[in-house]
């Protein structure tokens, strides 16, 4: 079996869909499949094309066992409408004109959404490729971007449903993300296949009886420190001013140490929030690869979760939380809906907070701070649950099978 992964977001990118469709790819290798990727010129999220590939319109390599085929992206640091527009577009444009031209045949060809448009490169690669059509849904659009304000104008709004709703009809097989991803389309679309294609964790990346890191000390953090990290995109979604709102009527608990780690738009604005909040327990760190990550985990507490309170977010999960779980870290959860019932009441993997609400989350910590001995059980619960329930190995090889079945 050939199987084409299409994707704006891959390695050397750091980020949730770009480790996701890599980790995917590599372990339905290991099933005897030839997988390829189609992607763009690495540029996220710094929206800055990475050196060795600039000035070029075309490349490929080979990133593990996965063979890799990168074509011209337009990147910009300007967010209007438009800058974000000719981003998708460009590669829509370069992805289908090279793909034309350097593709042979495949069995499957997996599509990532967002972006939505990257789907009409998709279809006609498909049919070019003869391939089977697998859209997965990540995240849905053009939903997500109208309740999020980050596409306001109801012309474009009404194209890319539209589309999404071509995209979804047309395709051989649906996957979803996350559970309320798979219910909305099947509740929409009930004729249609869709699957359920969850995030997951690589437990012998993320052991933690394997793993030893120095990072506490190296960063002049005290063994009787409470550690509560956010590590992620700092963007607009996370609603991050909810940790230095709680950070700030937490001063007299000198224990509890606030970290932020990554880079995003938002960025500039909480750190300026800080300094006028004179918050000496936030402290701010630039983002790092994926391998540094297991040490930084290895040396915090409690990972910090947040996003706003939209009903948009109540079937998402960040993928943060797989991780973090994995190295027998809880988490501090401000999401509702899905990920309050998968690791808060069913996996017992930590504790949670109401969205944007700071008042709650520091009544939280302050019960951390009290008692940081509340953290061992939820610790021990976090790894035995993302093991039984979201290995990714074992999520492979389940739609390793089922791809057997769609090819028939």
């Amino acid at each position: 079996m050939k199987v084409l992964i299409l994707t704006q977001y891959f390695p050397p990118e750091v980020g949730a869909p770009q480790n996701r469709l890599f980790e995917l790819g590599q372990r339905i290798c290991e099933e005897g499949v030839e997988v390829h990727a189609f992607t763009a010129m690495p540029n996220y999220p710094k929206m800055e094309i990475h050196n060795e590939y600039k000035g070029k319109l075309f490349c490929e390599e080979k990133i593990g066992n996965i063979k890799v085929f990168r074509s011209y992206i337009y990147v910009s640091k300007n967010t209007s409408i438009i800058a974000r527009l000719l981003n998708y577009f460009s590669f829509v444009f370069s992805s289908l004109i090279f793909g034309l031209f350097k593709l042979k045949n495949y069995d499957v060809l997996i599509c990532e959404s967002p972006p939505l448009f990257l789907g009409i490169s998709a279809k006609i690669l498909a049919f070019k490729t003869k391939a089977k059509l697998v859209f997965n849904v990540s995240d849905l659009w053009p939903e997500s971007a109208e309740k999020l304000g980050l596409v306001t104008n109801k012309f474009i709004l009404k194209l890319a449903t539209i589309l999404e709703e071509w995209l979804y009809k047309t395709s051989d097989l649906i996957t979803g993300q996350t559970q309320g991803i798979v219910e909305n389309i099947s509740s929409r679309f009930p004729l249609k296949k869709v699957y359920w294609l969850p995030n997951g964790v690589d437990l012998s990346f993320y052991n933690p009886d394997l793993v030893k890191s120095t990072w506490r000390e190296d960063n002049d953090f005290s063994n009787g420190d409470i550690l509560l990290l956010y590590a992620g995109i700092i963007g607009h979604a996370q609603g991050l001013e909810v940790i230095l709102k709680a950070a700030n009527l937490l001063k007299n608990y000198p224990s509890l140490k606030f970290l932020l780690l990554g880079s995003g738009p938002e960025k500039n604005n909480l750190i300026k929030l800080a300094n006028d909040l004179a918050l000496s327990n936030v402290f701010f760190f630039d983002g790092v690869g994926k391998d540094k990550m297991p040490q930084i985990i290895k040396s915090i507490d409690i990972a910090l979760v947040p996003l706003k309170k939209l009903p948009l977010f109540e079937g998402a999960i960040p993928s943060k939380i797989f991780e973090n779980l994995a190295m027998k870290k809880p988490i501090l959860l401000g999401v509702e809906g899905e990920a309050f019932d998968l690791f808060i009441k069913e996996g017992q993997a930590g504790l949670s907070f109401e969205p944007e609400n700071f008042i709650d989350l520091k009544d939280k910590c302050v019960q951390i701070a009290n008692n940081p001995k509340i953290l061992n059980l939820y610790a021990e619960n976090a790894r035995s649950y993302v093991s039984k329930k979201f290995n990714r190995e074992i999520i492979a090889k389940n739609f390793y099978q089922y791809l057997l079945q769609l090819t028939k």
